[in-house]
């Protein structure tokens, strides 16, 4: 708490704890809430307070901030060879402060959750507590690969987008029963979403190799690993275009084909100019992944709201 009033709340403290909350995966669960309040509101074309959608927001950020602070707190050594500008590995921010941080949004995202109803309380719960399990000794899943992988597109693919869905339907008096459309939107992210977590250790493989974090680079090899992702990729693209042929009810079909290959295009062009010798290629093309998941929660939303 020293460190906020020494500092006056400056813009470098603002930036630090923008870099501690992992900008990728903010701006992702944004994405995420935004996009299926958008489905939900097409499913359901009547008037809706916007408070709904920007109470729901702020909780699921409270959320984010403590599952990914929570993993630097416990990486601070692996940090400072994988990701040394974080704020703890750089030391921008002590271990208290990032403890503070930490216990501050977690006891918020409940708190909050808990005001607005039961199924948001349940999806923040159980979120919390796969994000606890994920870094958190001595259960810390981290360390395998396969687990490592089953909590980040699980809570991503599933937990978030099946928990807020039914939260909007209650919020507003539906009866709190999962749509085609959320649950095509739900498998999409699933699989995208395993994508992003085998590829964002193959940037890491250093630190991860010198720590014992077991993950599918080290097991498998960087070319490999990146050529599995680009083909989940291919197969979530692939899936949502060929719905798009065979037709989604509430969900315009050309605007799906024309998007969905688009983007499978440009992925497949970028990764192409990939060197995976240069670390800071490895992470650019892993930030447009991190983009392309953005691009979904717009896309299949458009989708729906143009059907």
């Amino acid at each position: 708490m020293t460190e906020i009033v020494q500092s006056g709340f400056g813009l470098r403290w603002f930036y630090a704890l923008w870099k501690f909350s992992r900008p990728h995966t903010i701006i992702g669960t944004s994405f995420s809430v935004l996009g299926v309040y958008l489905i939900a509101i097409s499913l359901f074309p009547i008037s809706h307070p916007p408070f709904s959608l920007f109470a729901s927001w702020i909780s699921c950020l409270c959320g984010n901030v403590y599952i990914v602070g929570l993993n630097q707190l416990q990486d601070v050594e692996i940090d400072k060879i994988n990701k040394p500008k974080l704020p703890l590995a750089s030391g921008e921010f002590s271990l208290q402060m990032g403890k503070f941080i930490v216990t501050v949004t977690g006891i918020l995202a409940l708190l909050l959750a808990w005001l607005q109803g039961p199924f948001l309380l349940g999806m923040v719960a159980i979120s919390l507590t796969i994000g606890t399990a994920y870094s958190l000794p001595p259960i810390r899943l981290k360390r395998f690969y396969f687990w490592a992988a089953l909590c980040i597109f699980s809570v991503r693919g599933a937990i978030v987008n099946l928990g807020l869905f039914l939260h909007f339907c209650w919020l507003w008096g539906k009866q709190p029963i999962i749509a085609p459309a959320v649950w095509v939107l739900t498998l999409f992210v699933l699989v995208f979403t395993f994508a992003i977590a085998i590829f964002k250790d193959i940037p890491d493989l250093e630190g991860d190799r010198l720590y014992n974090i077991t993950t599918f680079t080290i097991k498998l090899g960087k070319k490999a690993v990146f050529n599995l992702a680009r083909w989940v990729l291919t197969f979530c693209y692939g899936g949502m275009i060929l719905l798009g042929v065979v037709g989604l009810p509430g969900v315009n079909r050309i605007f799906l084909i024309v998007s969905h290959i688009a983007a499978m295009v440009i992925m497949w062009w970028l990764s192409r100019k990939v060197d995976l010798d240069d670390k800071v290629s490895i992470a650019k093309y892993y930030q447009f992944i991190w983009k392309l998941f953005f691009l979904e929660y717009l896309m299949f939303p458009i989708a729906c709201l143009l059907a």
